[in-house]
């Protein structure tokens, strides 16, 4: 196998390990709460950016400004980066959630969660003090970057699927407590559940932090493997495309979710690099987004639940009562 070929199959292994992180931490609000989480991709960017900032080192060297501009910045050995941009997508969670999570209602809420999106793009772009705008930030070192690509590449793969295996290990625990029997209910159901005496905003509270935790991990995972970052890689559009890997995968099924990020986080981005180029140079990208939105379309109509369906668990109650179906993951 050529150095060129191996490092092109690295890529995608890495890619798809990134997408199922950060598809699973969108089912958790998404799938699991019900909260329609549509500023998610903000989320990512900050663990990128940070991550970014943390290994690139300061910005201004005394009175000489580098050919970047970002907030901060610092050299730090790998991987603190990714663990303090982790960090910081929980805190950012922890700031805007009260607000975002507390009055409004489903629709509402989308709403707001789209505007949050759409304004953080724009000031990103405009403040070039921030993240150098509409450039964003490149150049970052690679963690491996003394050994050959294609062994930084496979042992980034590893890296990654250490990751994905961690968020495993979480979204499980979640899954199989009694949180995750709250966290449905709020889904099905807000009202009945807080009149059932549930702590329904402390619930989407955890699962809003929870989710975008594992946003800002998968953002950070990305940009030490590609080195760059930039705007119009996160824009609002780009959330739709996790939401349809969780719809097209199977709404609170963990491994049908997994599958769906492959599927759209892999299989049809990378589709699309092969069709032959025709009219404006921009139309071959948009024709991904409208086969994902046909896509989204056709399993809404036909298969709303997915690939891989909601497996239901049955309990039996005390007694020898009739036994009892309820979803499960």
């Amino acid at each position: 196998m050529s150095s060129g070929l191996s490092i092109y199959i690295a890529t995608l292994f890495v890619y798809a390990g990134v997408s199922i992180i950060a598809c699973w931490g969108l089912d958790l609000q998404y799938g699991s709460t019900g909260i329609p989480n549509f500023a998610y991709i903000i989320f990512q960017a900050i663990g990128a950016y940070v991550a970014a900032m943390l290994t690139l080192g300061p910005a201004k060297h005394g009175s000489v400004i580098t050919y970047q501009q970002y907030l901060f910045g610092a050299r730090l050995p790998y991987p603190l980066p990714i663990l303090l941009a982790t960090f910081a997508g929980a805190a950012l969670s922890v700031v805007v959630g009260p607000f975002l999570l507390r009055r409004l209602r489903e629709d509402y809420l989308a709403i707001a969660m789209l505007v949050l999106s759409l304004i953080a793009t724009v000031v990103t772009e405009a403040d070039v003090g921030l993240v150098n705008g509409t450039t964003g930030i490149f150049n970052v070192p690679e963690p491996f970057g003394s050994l050959s690509p294609a062994t930084q590449s496979w042992i980034y793969v590893g890296t990654v699927a250490i990751g994905v295996l961690i968020c495993a290990a979480v979204v499980r625990r979640i899954v199989h407590s009694p949180l995750d029997r709250v966290l449905r209910s709020v889904r099905e159901n807000e009202v009945a559940a807080s009149s059932l005496g549930k702590n329904v905003r402390g619930a989407k509270l955890a699962t809003f932090i929870a989710g975008n935790t594992m946003a800002a991990f998968s953002g950070a995972l990305l940009i030490e493997f590609i080195g760059a970052w930039a705007p119009s890689g996160w824009e609002y559009a780009e959330t739709f495309v996790y939401f349809s890997a969780v719809i097209i995968g199977g709404r609170g099924r963990r491994g049908g979710v997994a599958v769906g990020a492959v599927i759209l986080g892999v299989g049809i981005s990378e589709a699309v690099r092969y069709l032959p180029t025709f009219g404006d140079p921009s139309l071959v990208g948009a024709v991904q987004f409208m086969f994902i939105g046909a896509l989204i379309i056709a399993f809404l109509w036909w298969r709303p639940e997915g690939i891989l369906p909601e497996r239901k668990r049955v309990f039996r109650l005390p007694d020898e009562a009739p036994l009892v179906e309820v979803e499960s993951a």
